[in-house]
Formats: structure tokens, sequence, C-alpha cells
């Protein structure tokens, strides 16, 4: 078996590494903060998270691949290498869905690393599948070094980016996920030999490089798009988005509102200050004081309407809380509870969504203590 002799272009290697790099920042920045985001912003981050951390996987492959000289003239099948990009945005998606939809253990941060490190594997070898009139010849070495530099490399780049949701974690994150996905690729290429085929075949359509680079170089834009985007997120202060939302919520009950209410079959008005928290009931609401629980015809959203401009906090769809009676509050994991002085009353359940500006307000007035 004679073995072609391989060249590659040093400033499409270089492209290659940069793209890598910008697909990971990206992917990696669209999933922050996603607990305080509504369910279907959070499944759409998530789609467009894992379409730029796959098809950056992709496009790094096929950039450093259009670097690539042989000696002859070869191309590529178009199914075959739409399977890989496909491929690798799936596994993608599915590591993301288990860090963001699953509680977030050691497990499962690894297990969505190893998840992606597979990915980058299943594309690479399926996109080198797709060669025409030339075909790879692997080594044992070559797999099982570049399968293990990538699940390693890419655990880590999960540990580092999800173990603390910091821009600083992220970054590295970032830089580490690159690394993962270029060490992969030219690891197994570098012990990777090619022989030229008599034959091409035809499972789809045959594509040249220059086809090939056009689908490369308009995803590459995309991807770069996407970036830009997603940096200008980073020039907004978290100090300036909390201080517009506690100027939104802050927890001054300006106007003495009177709420209609029902006891004993007679119609009474309770003042919006004595209310300790107002819990939805059907197309109704249930009114709590300290003393008193009373039955109110407003529904929640006409109650989320006139309550939430004088302080009260939404901690859940179901609840508005007046931030002035809680005397506690406690967190576990992903959900939280507000406790109030009488301790007769039933707690106020905090959603996993309304976690971080209910924590915000409570601890910018200093009456409820964390646990």
């Amino acid at each position: 078996m004679e073995f072609l002799t391989v060249d590659h272009s040093s400033f499409l290697i270089a492209m290659s590494c940069v793209v890598a790099l910008v697909a990971g920042f990206t992917g990696l920045s669209l999933t922050r903060d996603l607990s305080e985001k509504p369910m279907f912003q959070k499944k759409a981050s998530i789609a467009l998270a894992a379409v730029a951390l796959g098809g950056g996987i992709w496009a790094m492959h096929f950039v450093a691949m259009l670097g690539l000289k042989l000696p002859i003239l070869f191309y590529y099948d178009a199914a075959i290498t739409l399977v890989s990009a496909l491929s690798a945005i799936l596994l993608v998606g599915a590591a993301l869905i288990l860090l963001h939809f699953a509680d977030r253990t050691p497990l499962i941060i690894s297990l969505s690393g190893c998840v992606v490190g597979t990915g980058i594997l299943v594309m690479h070898y399926i996109g080198m599948a797709g060669l025409e009139l030339c075909r790879a010849v692997y080594t044992t070495s070559g797999v099982v070094f570049s399968s293990i530099v990538a699940i390693g490399l890419c655990i880590l780049a999960f540990w580092i980016a999800y173990g603390k949701r910091t821009n600083r974690n992220i970054v590295l994150g970032t830089i580490c996920f690159a690394i993962a996905v270029c060490s992969a690729h030219f690891l197994a290429i570098a012990e990777t030999n090619f022989v030229q085929a008599s034959t091409a075949t035809e499972f789809g359509p045959t594509m040249s490089n220059e086809t090939l680079a056009l689908g490369v170089i308009f995803f590459s834009f995309v991807i770069f798009g996407a970036c830009l985007w997603v940096s200008v997120t980073y020039l907004v202060t978290p100090g300036s988005q909390e201080q517009h939302q506690r100027a939104k919520l802050e927890p001054e009950l300006k106007a003495d509102l009177q709420i209609p209410c029902e006891a004993d079959g007679n119609k009474v008005f309770v003042r919006a200050r004595d209310v300790v928290f107002v819990r939805a009931d059907g197309h109704y609401t249930q009114i709590y004081t300290e003393d008193e629980r009373l039955f109110c015809v407003w529904p929640i959203t006409v109650a989320s309407k006139r309550l939430l401009p004088l302080g009260f906090l939404q901690t859940h769809r179901s609840y508005l809380v007046n931030p002035a009676r809680v005397s506690r509050f406690e967190r576990t994991k992903d959900k939280g509870r507000c406790l109030f002085d009488r301790g007769d009353l039933p707690p106020a359940p905090v959603s996993r969504s309304k976690l971080k500006v209910v924590q915000d307000v409570l601890a910018s007035q200093g009456g409820a203590i964390g646990a």
C-alpha cells in the first residue's frame, strides 16, 4: 500500500483554531444566566448554543481539511459531510440539555463533557469517511490518543465553564474547548495516512473543495456574527442590570392600595401594606395577612399588575410576596422559599427563574437571612 505525501496550509490551520475559539466562546456565552430566562428563551438559547458549538466543531474540521494538500485531486460526499455536521450538533445539544435541565452534579458535568468529546470524534471520523478518490488509513495509537485528549479536555472545559458561571471561567472554558477540538483533529490527522482510491462512493452527490469552501465560509461568518452579538452582552455590567431590576422591584409600598376581599359573606378592603402574600386559587386569589386568609376576586394576573409596581415580588407564577414581611429566605439547589414572622403562615415558594431577583431584593433590604 503506497501512502500519499501530505502537506498542510499554515494559514488555514491557524484559521481553523480561530474558528474553534470563536465557536466555543459563542456557545458557552449563549448559555449564561439561563435560570433567569423564560422557558422558551431558555430552549432557544440552548438550541443556538448547540448549533454554535457543534457547528463550530464541524467548521474547524473542514477549514483545516481545506488546508490539506495531496498530490491527487479529491472530493467530498455532500451527504456524509452534512451528516457529520448534524451528528456534532445533536451530541452537543444532548450535553447542554443534561447541563440545563438536570441537576448539575459532578457526574452530570463529567458526562456532558464526555458526550461533547464523543461528538468531536464522531464528527471527525464521519467527515473523513466523506473523502472521495482518496481513503484515510488510521492507526490504533492515533485513534486512541486523540480520543483520550478530546474527551479529557472537554470534561475539563465543562468543569471550568460550569463549575462557576463567571465571565473568567467562560473564557477559560472557551480556550480549553478550542484546544480539545484542535488537538483531537490534528493528533488524529498526524497519525492518519492517505491512499488513492480508484472509485468514488455513491452515497450522496460529489462536492469539490471550492463548493465546500463556500459552505464553510458562510457558516464561519454566521458564527463570527453570533460571537459579536453575544460579545455585546459583556459590555453591560451586572451592576447596572441589578440596579434596573431593583428599581422596578424596590420594596417600598408607595401607595396605600385597598384590595377588595370577602370574609364571612361581607366585603372588606385590605391595605396592600398589611398583606403578607397572595396565592393564586383558580381564577381568583387568596390574600394572606398576619391574622386572616381572605378571598379576593382578582385573578393572579390582575393582582400582579396592581401589586408589583408597589414593591411586591412575584416569587412563583402563583405567588406574590410582600418583601417587607419576609423574615427568612431559604435556598436549596434550584429552588427557594420565603418564610414569615408568623410561624403558622405557610412558606411561599420561589421558583428557579425568580431566585436571583428575589435574593437580590431581599439582600438589599437586609431583613431576610438566606440559609
